[in-house]
């Protein structure tokens, strides 16, 4: 979330950074400082109250001190009307402060001087390509024919005992994905993030923190009962650890790193070229998350974009990254860098991370600060990115090392795995 501050002091490099999100935000930024000049108001008029009801009730104290009770008795009456006027104030400051507050929820996070303008994909600008496409025979098949002739994921038994979109990972299937799941985990920890294992529901103020909420709420599974959100990624869980946390400077920056099954109602986004792994309501992504001082936090990108980038030249996959135009990034996000993987049989790109940096718009929400060497405290910039999402990475190696006989297994996953090839039984 933006501060109103930042807003008012750059309220031109705010409205141009927006214009990059192929959307008019002027309206929305007018109100808000309609509306705080609104409170300021308020504020300095339950100030200005406040500070004469006390200076009577000083008064009064004296007076009676003096006997002066008549006196006395009519600053009791002023003073009664003061309090009266200012619990007023205060319920009208309350409002209006929760009228700000949902309007700042409206705005999106400024775009980086270097992220282009746009509204699609169409506009997303690559910047780094690795590797060939692969030289597959005609007789290449999909994963999903894949993934039933070597009966490594079964979908109908998903949708029999969830719905569509929740896969049954089986045998080789599921201890593949094993495997990917403590590779990336142990490439993190190598990095220096440090593991956790969050929970997998969060409740309505963590989902406001990262800025899900309001912003993505249709595209959450909701346990109305509980009021609990089910996490659409660890980073809601793992950046909330620090809510309300004033950290000191040197404790910077913190490194986290989380495997979780990840929850998204994906609503409306069904049809031919999402399926299989394409597209899932569950999936299983390792997550990595930094919260560094705002001077570093660029570099501290790149350093999160080349760990990605070391992850999948492991796995030997072509792959391409895009920086983002305004329109296509997301809501919380000031700049991201999106990594696609050529899927052989699909000839297609394919989506397995988005690498971000939100500034300080996740961690005003949250509270989260450090306290400088100056004594002074500011707000953290976050950082997050996918380390990797597996289901898209899993179709991208069947598919891409798949021969006549079999499925070559990338090397650097055999130790986890147990195999190196997936042949049939």
């Amino acid at each position: 979330m933006l501060t109103v501050p930042y807003i008012r002091e750059n309220k031109d490099h705010v409205l141009a950074g927006l214009a990059k999100r192929n959307k008019d935000f002027g309206p929305a930024i007018e109100a808000i400082l309609q509306a705080d000049s609104k409170r300021k108001s308020i504020q300095t008029a339950l100030d200005s109250t406040l500070g004469e009801a006390n200076l009577l009730s000083k008064e009064i104290g004296d007076l009676m001190k003096q006997g002066k009770r008549e006196e006395a008795e009519l600053r009791k009456a002023a003073t009664a009307t003061l309090k009266e006027k200012s619990r007023e104030l205060d319920a009208q400051l309350g409002e209006i402060e929760g009228q700000l507050r949902d309007l700042l929820y409206t705005v999106p996070n400024v775009p980086h001087l270097s992220v282009a303008a746009g509204g699609s994909a169409e506009d997303n600008v690559e910047v780094f390509t690795w590797g060939q496409k692969p030289a597959l025979s005609n007789s290449r098949k999909p994963h999903w024919e894949l993934i039933e002739e070597y009966d490594l994921i079964d979908f109908e038994l998903g949708t029999k005992i969830s719905g569509a979109g929740f896969p049954v990972y089986k045998g080789k299937g599921a201890r593949l994905q094993r495997a990917m799941i403590n590779y990336f985990l142990d490439q993190a920890q190598e990095a220096g993030y440090r593991e956790f294992m969050p929970p997998h529901l969060v409740n309505e103020a963590s989902g406001y923190g990262t800025g899900q909420l309001p912003d993505k709420e249709g595209q959450m599974y909701h346990v109305t009962a509980d009021d609990l959100y089910l996490i659409p990624t660890a980073e809601v869980p793992l950046t909330n650890l620090y809510r309300d946390v004033i950290l000191r400077e040197d404790e910077l920056p913190v490194k986290m790193t989380g495997y979780t099954p990840c929850f998204r109602r994906e609503a409306g986004s069904w049809g031919a070229h999402v399926r299989g792994l394409n597209r899932l309501h569950q999936f299983d992504k390792v997550e990595i998350v930094q919260l560094v001082h705002p001077d570093k936090s660029y570099q501290v990108l790149e350093d999160m974009v080349e760990h990605v980038k070391s992850l999948l030249q492991n796995l030997g996959l072509h792959f391409r990254i895009l920086r983002l135009c305004g329109g296509d990034m997301g809501f919380t996000s000031a700049l991201t860098y999106d990594f696609e993987v050529y899927s052989g049989a699909q000839e297609r790109w394919l989506e397995v991370s988005s690498t971000s940096n939100f500034e300080t718009f996740q961690s005003n929400r949250l509270k989260c600060r450090f306290k400088g060497e100056d004594g002074k405290t500011q707000l953290v910039h976050t950082l997050n990115g996918s380390a990797l999402a597996l289901p898209r990475i899993l179709a991208a190696l069947l598919e891409n090392n798949q021969d006549e006989s079999g499925i070559t297994i990338p090397s650097v996953l055999v130790p986890y795995c147990g195999f190196d090839r997936i042949t049939r039984a």
